[in-house]
């Protein structure tokens, strides 16, 4: 039987850390396959006209290909290397609900996210996507820190 662990990225450290981890789970495994997602933030909500929301469309586009390029496949060339079976992903959204989202949808059995070392007044007002998503995951999150 092979595992499918959801690995979320954020393109810094705290993001390594995660890949790290998820990298050391699928050798102790054995027969697991890693999905590295990238979510970039974005909020369906907005009042434009529809020439801004093509122009929009097409930002969305090139903000896509530009994480899979200098985040997702870095992560998964480093991966191969070490004989790990992995695909990548980017897609927009909120980080919680866009990372249980990809879970379900591909039969995941664990999400792996790295708690950000960044604090301040606002994450305690509103709390984080990492704790967001430990509230509402469908799955186990493993949270590394």
């Amino acid at each position: 039987m092979s595992a499918t662990l959801v690995i979320g990225l954020d393109g810094h450290s705290s993001g390594d850390r995660a890949l790290a981890y998820g990298k050391r789970l699928a050798t102790l495994i054995g027969e697991c396959e890693l999905l590295v997602c990238y979510v970039i933030e974005w909020s369906p909500f907005t009042f434009q006209t529809p020439e801004e929301n093509a122009e929009r469309h097409m930002r969305r586009e090139k903000e896509i290909q530009t994480a899979m390029d200098r985040v997702v496949t870095p992560a998964l060339a480093d991966l191969a290397k070490a004989g790990i079976t992995a695909r990548g992903v980017v897609r927009h959204g909120d980080v919680a609900d866009t990372l249980n989202s990809v879970c379900v949808s591909e039969g995941a059995d664990q999400i792996v996210v790295s708690r950000s070392s960044e604090g301040g007044f606002a994450k305690r007002i509103f709390g984080s996507s990492t704790a967001n998503l430990v509230m509402s995951a469908s799955v186990p999150v493993t949270v590394v820190g």
